[in-house]
């Protein structure tokens, strides 16, 4: 199937159908995204920033993650 295809067949989606589509492609993302980091991770390709935040904390100028 084409990714043409695929956006006519979403086209035919009712709300409810596109929410769950949404809600699917979005799980997918992110799940994604949480083995890239942790790949990343496990490869030191983040140790640069580990080891910043380190130095920000002996220092005292790590600030906290802004609240949401």
């Amino acid at each position: 199937m084409s990714l043409a295809e695929i956006k006519r067949a979403v086209d035919q989606l009712s709300a409810k159908e596109l929410a769950e589509l949404a809600a699917f492609i979005r799980d997918r993302d992110n799940t994604a995204w949480d083995q890239e980091i942790e790949e990343d991770a496990a490869a030191g390709r983040l140790d640069l920033l580990f080891d910043e935040a380190a130095k920000e904390r002996a220092a005292g100028t790590l600030r906290e993650w802004p609240e949401k």
